[in-house]
């Protein structure tokens, strides 16, 4: 026999179930460490990238995508390299969503960026953002422009070196994005290179600010050309030598 007290515990029973939050998207959470492997993930692509391997005595670069809630994701690096000259890996995570306008009709490019990274005995890497341009919409990239929000021995590419073999910046102590930084520039052969690192060497473990700074200081002072078009925006890990695991435990990027 129908009851009307269990008719009324139900219809109280069913904003419960519909006022349910979302459900949060799957992550591929199993460890990647192939020289090329790619994961998506929302917005962004999660690249392992070990373009110098083949130049190592020994190591590796694995790396797990550890969360995404909207547009913030999360990843552990974990990687070892041994002998050999030059970069040996770049895991970073690259941007697919607002590429490819022009400079000059960018408003921001807003970047959060928690992180933290254990080693273990000497390393020579950096942890930065790295942002490419080019002459035309989706053409090849004719610059980089790199901001070090840490560095561990590595040394930015430059045009002049001093005496003692350390390059020299083409501007210091410049206020940018609410720190102060020292800008190199050279060329990789491919792309001409500026490179912002911090002035007093000191890593900024937690990053808020407007990567669109940095290009509006290179096309007011620098000479690169507002016509030039976004090709790119990665954020990671590059590494020459040593062990280390590297955490990003919350980052976003978005191009307005």
């Amino acid at each position: 026999m129908f009851s009307l007290s269990r008719f009324s515990l139900l219809l109280g029973l069913v904003p419960f179930v519909v006022a349910s939050p979302p459900l949060k998207p799957q992550v591929d959470g199993e460890e990647h460490c192939g020289q090329w492997d790619k994961i998506v993930a929302g917005r962004y692509t999660l690249h392992l990238d070990q373009w110098g391997l083949e130049n190592a005595d020994s190591g590796e670069s694995c790396a797990t995508l550890t969360s995404l809630d909207g547009t913030t994701i999360g990843w552990e690096n974990r990687w070892n390299w041994e002998g050999g000259e030059g970069v040996k890996s770049y895991t970073n995570v690259n941007l697919n969503e607002g590429i490819g306008s022009q400079l000059s009709g960018i408003n921001s490019i807003l970047a959060t960026w928690e992180w933290s990274q254990a080693t273990t005995g000497n390393i020579v890497a950096n942890i930065a953002f790295d942002v490419f341009t080019s002459s035309t919409q989706g053409g090849s990239n004719e610059n980089e422009i790199m901001v070090w929000v840490a560095n561990y021995g590595a040394r930015p590419i430059s045009y002049e070196y001093g005496a003692d073999g350390q390059p020299v910046p083409v501007a210091s102590s410049v206020d940018v994005a609410g720190h102060t930084w020292n800008l190199y520039h050279g060329t990789n052969g491919a792309q001409e290179v500026y490179s912002f690192l911090t002035s007093d060497g000191a890593a900024i473990q937690s990053f808020s600010g407007d990567l669109n700074e940095f290009i509006k200081y290179l096309t007011a002072n620098q000479g690169l050309s507002a016509n030039q078009y976004l090709t790119t925006v990665q954020s990671g890990t590059e590494v020459t030598s040593g062990s280390a695991v590297f955490t990003s435990t919350a980052y976003s990027v978005s191009v307005n």
